[in-house]
């Protein structure tokens, strides 16, 4: 399999530990690739027309894209209900945490991108900022239940994305008033995958 990817983003590092904690990483060949809303890259385009990462092309051809549906088919090669539990309350809380997650994400990118403007909007970056904290409250508030789940999607995704919170904004200090959540991904961040994936800031 070969996946467009980046070290920078938190899509492509949700996909790559999924593929670890699956068992499917030494299967997969990564392209580093650059992508942007005004920066096209041919090869990813030639697949997937939105011109996105990170994007799959599977052993017989087929491309697939988001990072959901990446996952999902990582689980599938893996042999199914390992990321994505089939059992429903289960299943939808992990997709629950996975819609947090990658939630967290999409917000951390737009604050990323305001900042570099030339004249950042200061709404725009305190909705961000205020959206990014209610979903750590959130997962902070359901720690109970969330910290003693078996690993699903849901957990890869919330950990990516606090993992980029930490790349791109380290001064944010979000463990503050969240001892439950921080203390989770204290144990998370340790694991393979996650070691193996970690963010580097190289084109």
């Amino acid at each position: 399999m070969k996946l467009f990817w980046s070290s920078r983003s938190p899509f492509a590092r949700k996909v790559m530990c999924a593929a670890h904690e699956a068992g499917v990483a030494s299967r997969i060949e990564t392209q580093r690739v650059v992508v942007s809303s005004t920066t096209l890259n041919a090869d990813v385009m030639a697949v997937n027309p939105i011109n996105k990462i990170p994007t799959l092309i599977a052993d017989d051809g087929t491309v697939i894209y988001d990072s959901r549906a990446i996952c999902e088919y990582f689980d599938f090669l893996a042999g199914g209900n390992k990321l994505f539990p089939t059992e429903p309350a289960a299943r939808w809380r992990a997709l629950r945490w996975q819609s947090l997650g990658d939630g967290m994400m999409e917000m951390i990118v737009l604050r990323l991108a305001e900042t570099k403007r030339n004249v950042p909007s200061e709404p725009h970056l305190i909705a961000f900022r205020q959206k990014i904290a209610s979903a750590l409250d959130s997962l902070e508030a359901d720690a109970g239940v969330f910290a003693t789940a078996p690993i699903t999607v849901g957990h890869v995704s919330v950990a990516a994305a606090i993992g980029h919170l930490e790349f791109r904004f380290a001064d944010d200090q979000w463990r503050d008033g969240r001892p439950k959540l921080a203390a989770w991904y204290v144990e998370f961040a340790a694991r393979p995958s996650m070691r193996a994936t970690e963010y580097q800031d190289v084109y």
